[in-house]
């Protein structure tokens, strides 16, 4: 385990040890039978995981939006987005979680089904969901002598069904150089980079990084870092029991009034405000 900036962050939820295999499977009930079926909220910096949930009651708390699901249901859960759960004793399901080093194929520049994971999604499973993931299980816990190649295959085959039912619709194609830059964002928000430094990073000059940031996000690129900036503000807010003032140096922000003018602005109430909204019963 790492903390980042105050909240857990895991290879696998619990566990320190690096990761050991292209992919990992479980019941859910393998890990949260042990732990009085609550999973409290962490993050997992290099993993994308999805989660098929197929009986029994879950409270899910995503990012500091808590909602109660209704299995059959999946859920797909890029790097770094908070989560937490709290599962029915009867809960049946499965948890795949994936190093996307790995698998560039999907979560590289360009790749067909980029768009559909780099957000959280809650989406209802075909009717072949199921068994395509006992498919894979029995690949991933086999010693097949092309093991690897046939595990890549059956992921495919779940992904691809569950782009087919993303309520936002087919993917879009992302421009790679926009994609680049809120890779670069999220790893140097905290460092408050001037835009033309991020420019120079990808090789344009700041006009140009200007205009494909708006045909893509309908952003400024400095809309975009203080979006970042403020979403990461309100994980902590909601996970850790740092001060606003904290947050504030967390986030490299040297001024913490200037901080909370910013935070206001964004979620329309003072950091103390959006705590306090939170802790109500």
């Amino acid at each position: 385990m790492s903390e980042a900036l105050g909240i857990p962050a895991f290879q696998l939820y619990g566990e320190a040890l690096a990761f050991p295999d292209i992919l990992h499977m479980e019941r859910i009930r393998d890990r949260a039978a042990g732990l009085d079926w609550t999973i409290k909220p962490h993050r997992h910096t290099h993993l994308f995981q999805i989660f098929l949930l197929m009986s029994g009651k879950v409270t899910f708390n995503s990012d500091g939006n808590v909602a109660t699901l209704a299995p059959p249901v999946a859920l797909c859960l890029p790097p770094d987005s908070v989560h937490g759960f709290c599962f029915s004793s009867d809960t049946e399901g499965w948890v795949i979680s994936l190093p996307v080093q790995h698998y560039p194929d999907l979560f590289g520049e360009g790749a067909e089904l980029a768009h559909t994971l780099t957000a959280p999604r809650v989406l209802a499973p075909t009717g072949q969901m199921a068994a395509r993931v006992r498919a894979l299980y029995q690949v991933w816990c086999g010693k097949a002598r092309f093991r690897r190649t046939e595990l890549r295959c059956h992921l495919g085959l779940i992904l691809s069904s569950l782009a087919q039912v993303d309520p936002d619709g087919p993917p879009r194609p992302g421009d790679p150089r926009v994609l680049r830059f809120q890779a670069l964002v999220a790893a140097h928000a905290k460092d408050h980079w001037p835009i033309g430094r991020y420019a120079q990073a990808l090789g344009l000059s700041e006009r140009s990084l200007g205009r494909l940031c708006r045909a893509q996000t309908g952003l400024s690129p400095q809309a975009v870092i203080e979006a970042h900036q403020m979403r990461e503000a309100s994980r902590l807010l909601a996970y850790t029991r740092m001060s606003a003032q904290s947050v504030a140096h967390a986030l490299g922000f040297d001024d913490p009034s200037y901080f909370s003018r910013r935070f206001r602005a964004f979620a329309g109430m003072s950091p103390r405000s959006y705590r306090a909204r939170l802790d109500q019963p």
